[in-house]
Formats: C-alpha cells, sequence, structure tokens
C-alpha cells in the first residue's frame, strides 16, 4: 500500500475517532445538564423537603469565585447574589483573578443595601452578625500583594542580620506576618466556583485550608437549586481538622 494514502487513511480515522469521542462526551454533557436542570427546578419549587430547611450556622462566610470573562455580565452577577440573599446568606467573598468583580461594587452595594468586609469592621465584629448582606471583593492582585508583603516582613526580621537564626518557614510563619500586616480575612466555609474550569482561579491559598469547593459550571448556566443542594450538601459534612 502507499505510505501516503496509509498515512491519510489512518489521519482519516483518527479525524473519525476525535469526533465521536467528542460526540460522547457532548451528549453525556447535555444529559448531565438536563437532569440537574430537572433536580434543580424541583428544589427551587419545593419538592425536596431536605432543602426547605438549611442549616446557615455552618456556612457564615461563602466564597463566590467567577471566571473573569463571565463576570462582566452584571446581571448575572446580581442575580446571583440576589438568591443568596434570598436564601439567607449574610457574609459574602466575591473573587475574579482580573477584578472585574470589583468594578461592579457600588451597583452591588446599592442593590443590597450592603457594606464592604474591611479588617477595621472584622475587627470590631468577627462575625457581622447583621440583618444586610456583607460583601468582600477579592483579586489575584490582591493576594500577589499580601503575600509580597508578607515575604518582606519575614526577611526582614529573620534575614536582614547575618547572625540571626534562619528557620525554615511554614505556613504558621506566613500566617503571622499577613496577622501582622492586618490581613485577617476569614476562611470561605464553602467556595463555589463558576467557570468552564475546575479550580479555584488563583483565589489565595492560604484561606481556602479548610474550605469546600464545588464547581457549579458556567455562570450563564446557574441554578438556584443547585446552589441549594451544595449548601445542604456541606451542612450535613463532618469535617475533622487536624491538631
Amino acid at each position: 500500500m502507499d505510505p501516503v494514502a496509509e498515512s491519510q487513511s489512518g489521519n482519516i480515522v483518527l479525524f473519525l475517532l476525535w469526533h465521536i469521542v467528542h460526540l460522547i462526551i457532548s451528549v453525556v454533557y447535555i444529559i448531565r445538564e438536563i437532569f440537574n436542570t430537572i433536580e434543580s427546578y424541583l428544589i427551587t419549587n419545593g419538592y425536596g423537603n431536605a432543602y426547605t430547611d438549611l442549616n446557615l450556622d455552618r456556612v457564615k462566610y461563602l466564597g463566590i469565585v467567577v471566571d473573569s470573562d463571565e463576570a462582566r455580565d452584571t446581571s448575572k452577577v446580581v442575580e446571583l447574589l440576589e438568591w443568596l440573599s434570598s436564601i439567607g446568606v449574610k457574609m459574602i467573598c466575591l473573587y475574579d483573578r482580573e477584578g472585574v468583580l470589583k468594578k461592579s461594587k457600588e451597583i452591588c452595594m446599592e442593590k443590597f443595601g450592603s457594606t464592604e468586609i474591611t479588617n477595621e469592621n472584622l475587627a470590631s465584629d468577627p462575625l457581622l452578625d447583621k440583618k444586610r448582606m456583607e460583601i468582600e471583593f477579592v483579586s489575584l492582585s490582591d493576594g500577589k500583594e499580601a503575600v509580597a508583603k508578607a515575604a518582606n516582613l519575614l526577611f526582614k526580621k529573620y534575614y536582614a542580620d547575618a547572625d540571626s537564626e534562619k528557620p525554615f518557614f511554614t505556613e504558621t510563619h506566613l500566617t503571622e506576618a499577613l496577622k501582622t500586616l492586618g490581613a485577617v480575612e476569614p476562611d470561605p466555609d464553602l467556595l463555589l466556583i463558576y467557570g468552564q474550569v475546575r479550580c479555584h482561579l488563583g483565589f489565595p491559598a492560604w484561606r481556602i485550608r479548610y474550605t469546600e469547593m464545588v464547581h457549579m459550571g458556567p455562570l450563564k448556566y446557574k441554578k438556584l437549586g443547585m446552589i441549594l443542594k451544595a449548601i445542604h450538601r456541606f451542612t450535613k459534612v463532618k469535617q475533622n481538622y487536624g491538631s
């Protein structure tokens, strides 16, 4: 057989296999979305009694991670916050890598009569047990700046003096340095991630040491029932912390 023809036949087979795999994945995804839509409808309309009385004491601080491209749709973000407000969530951290959500800060503050979570009001009232919803806006640059300042502080403390002891830096050292700098923001109990990628998209790592993370899919396909389900599942999970 002609080598050129054999190579072309092999390429055609690989091309067909790729399309078959792509078709199978697409069908599975569509079936899953249909199932989630039906389940969300049933939960939202009260057919699942377990979701009507959520133990929100377990979710004192809820983190929301949104892909920056999707975060530009302010109406979707506001609708998501309206759902969370109706559920009864009081403290929310909104994060996207590029800081897009920060640009809609005033809209969110005005819409929900909220105040922004800062180090000052956290220090005066750690749990912020108030009727209105408190919102913190975070981006990737915030995490980088905090880590850079903490690293500089540790360098001055342990390495500026040539005769001082040079310890092996651990999480404890970083935590203490961040506290010294006033970076005392709380760790989210639950992190809901909206986007195509199944990762936390750069959310500050030192703030999710004990955080439960749930991928919720694209923001444009968000569902109230799936939020209720995620919160319900989290409140029923037994968490063990190391000493």
